[in-house]
């Protein structure tokens, strides 16, 4: 028993040290943005659509691949809007994941062709325990998934034809958001029997989320096929997206059984070909959905990294930009992608632009830690030389301590200063975010935009009194004098060298744009970027 359990973590080392090799094959990090859903169902829509992408900055577009479309006959395959696809990007000099709009796409079977789902008798539907079918073909169904497997193979075969150096199709996407609907599992009569086989409900009872596990590992072993087949024909990173179970709704009333963070287990063990689990983030607290996601493996299975953070789909909105700040700082993320970016409005889009921009440049750092293929000297966060955190706040979480190597860093929205009256007028704060680097022994960049970062030794910050600042953003009037405050003070402080507002160039030099110091700075107190701004500063500090 022990040489099994052994052997099966080497497994799961062995398997994810492959998915860590593929996904450093990616050329860059993913810029990109999501069409949406009917955006590329014409020749005339791509030629449209894949120009504006470029000029809203991105460096990859997440296109739906229809099956519907792309045989609308059976076993005749037309990779018009797919070839398209590829010529457009190429000529914008962007990159393309396609999403396999196959027999799921939001737990539903509406994208599976007319001759597939006329045919219930040969691919049948999922159903719930009482007996109605439901509009999901049953994963249980050998017919089901053949068809699917030959579609989809059919697809690798002729990206691998068009695009064999993988210089515009970085990635696939398996399906779209599987999972259960009604039902917490499927109760068709093919379903039952798999079920009864394999005694699941002695084995993990029969409660929905017992059926919600039972569902996740035979959605797994269906994906498993196809990304098998895919590694065969034309090998690069595959992952699969996951609607989120949040509200405290219970399985069966969301996406149940899809690659979700509690079922992460099943998933690996039913489809360990996939390389990443992706979740598509819609709903308030995006920071604790990206935690579920970015997940280590135990010292005990290698260290190895057990799954990596990319956001397929994100709700497209003023915030996005921020919250991809955060993503690539705090968890080093393949990607970011807001969805419908196409349909989103010019406020909307300017902030996904204006972050873009600015990572694009961080990326070029020699001293920043890139996980796509770099030959850069790995610099675990808070080293010398190195580490990077995410910064994202709003009107209720908004400050944040960072203690790094005698640097105590009290990180806060850019509306705790009291000077902006939209922090006070009744306004809903917006989202303030950064990326926040570390390049060496007193030496910081902060890239974002409505953050303000002080900086103290340890010794000072356990000495600080709080104090309540005017408008002015000195103490208010009429403070009582105590003990307290009188107490003499003890050990060294950290000052502001410079702060200095920089761009990166194409070789990764710090170019200056300006120096921040007096009104900008506070006098020295703090490092700041106004919400509205987007900025790169470089911070040196002092000790005194």
């Amino acid at each position: 028993m022990k040489r099994l359990i052994i052997s099966l973590i080497a497994l799961v080392t062995m398997q994810s040290a492959f998915a860590t090799d593929r996904i450093s094959s990616l050329p860059c990090p993913i810029l990109g943005g999501e069409l949406s859903n009917s955006a590329a169902t014409s020749v005339e829509d791509i030629d449209e659509v894949m120009p504006r992408m470029r000029e809203l900055g991105l460096n990859t577009v997440l296109v739906p691949a229809y099956w519907e479309l792309m045989e609308p006959v059976e076993g005749q395959f037309d990779f018009t809007l797919i070839d398209r696809t590829i010529d457009v990007a190429l000529q914008e000099q962007l990159r393309v994941v396609f999403l396999w709009f196959g027999v799921w796409k939001n737990s539903m079977s509406c994208y599976t062709p007319a001759w597939f789902k006329q045919d219930t008798k040969r691919f049948p539907r999922a159903m719930t325990a009482e007996g109605k079918q439901m509009e999901i073909a049953s994963c249980f169904s050998d017919n089901v998934l053949q068809a699917d497997l030959k579609a989809f193979s059919a697809l690798m075969r002729h990206i691998k034809e068009r695009d064999p150096q993988r210089e515009v199709v970085i990635m696939m996407q398996i399906e779209n958001e599987i999972g259960m609907l009604e039902s917490a599992r499927d109760h068709s009569p093919l379903a039952e029997k798999v079920y009864k086989q394999e005694r699941w409900a002695e084995r993990y009872g029969t409660d929905e989320y017992a059926d919600e596990k039972f569902m996740a590992l035979s959605y797994a072993r269906y994906v498993e096929h196809l990304a098998e087949a895919a590694r065969e024909i034309h090998d690069m990173p595959l992952y699969v997206n996951a609607a989120m179970n949040s509200r405290g709704r219970r399985p069966g009333e969301y996406p149940s059984a899809g690659p979700l963070a509690h079922l992460i287990d099943f998933w690996h063990e039913g489809a360990p070909s996939i390389d990443l689990l992706a979740p598509d983030i819609y709903d308030t607290g995006f920071k604790s959905w990206c935690a579920l996601y970015a997940m280590p493996l135990r010292p005990q299975e290698g260290g190895k990294v057990k799954n990596r953070l990319f956001i397929p789909e994100s709700r497209c909105c003023e915030n996005s930009g921020v919250r991809a700040l955060y993503a690539f700082g705090e968890h080093q993320a393949i990607g970011f992608s807001p969805f419908a970016i196409d349909q989103a409005s010019p406020k909307e889009t300017e902030s996904v632009s204006r972050a873009y921009s600015l990572l694009r440049q961080v990326f070029k750092l020699p001293s920043f830690l890139l996980p796509f293929g770099s030959k850069r000297p790995k610099v675990e966060r808070g080293g010398v030389g190195g580490g990077s955190w995410g910064l994202l706040f709003d009107q209720e979480d908004c400050e944040r301590v960072i203690n790094d190597d005698n640097v105590v860093m009290t990180c806060r929205h850019y509306f705790t200063l009291p000077w902006d009256p939209r922090a006070t007028d009744g306004t809903t704060w917006p989202e303030g975010g950064a990326m926040l680097i570390r390049l060496g022994k007193f030496d910081y960049l902060l890239a974002g935009s409505g953050v303000v970062i002080d900086f103290k030794t340890p010794t000072e910050k356990q000495q600080e009194q709080q104090k309540t600042l005017g408008e002015d953003g000195f103490a208010e009037a009429g403070g009582v004098s105590t003990q307290q405050t009188k107490k003499r003070f003890s050990g060294k402080r950290l000052g502001l060298l410079s702060v200095d507002e920089v761009s990166i160039a194409d070789d990764g030099t710090m170019q200056y744009l300006r120096r921040h110091n007096g009104d900008q700075t506070h006098q020295g107190r703090h490092a700041r970027i106004g919400v509205g701004e987007w900025k790169i500063l470089h911070i040196k500090l002092y000790e005194y």
